[in-house]
């Protein structure tokens, strides 16, 4: 669950990138509950890893939650037109 949430994260933090390009916003709509469904399984990962073994999820956890805050803010800027 830990490296699922991981690469997940790392997938919305690209797309994150690419919909921050002027014209591109609107990509912001689709990206949040793509973040969001990342969000869930790193945290389920975290729950249901060994004290250990949380450092991925954990990392996708806080990528997706990064993901999610800009999507966020992108969209109160620009409405997802801009």
């Amino acid at each position: 669950m830990g490296l699922i949430s991981l690469l997940w994260g790392i997938v919305a933090m690209i797309w994150m990138i690419i919909a921050l390009i002027p014209f591109l916003g609107w990509g912001n709509w689709f990206l949040i509950p793509f973040a969001a469904i990342g969000a869930v399984i790193a945290a389920i990962g975290v729950a249901l890893s060994r004290s250990g073994n949380r450092g991925r999820a954990k990392t996708g956890l806080a990528l997706n939650g990064i993901v999610i805050v800009v999507g966020i803010v992108r969209l109160g800027i620009g409405g997802g037109i801009i």
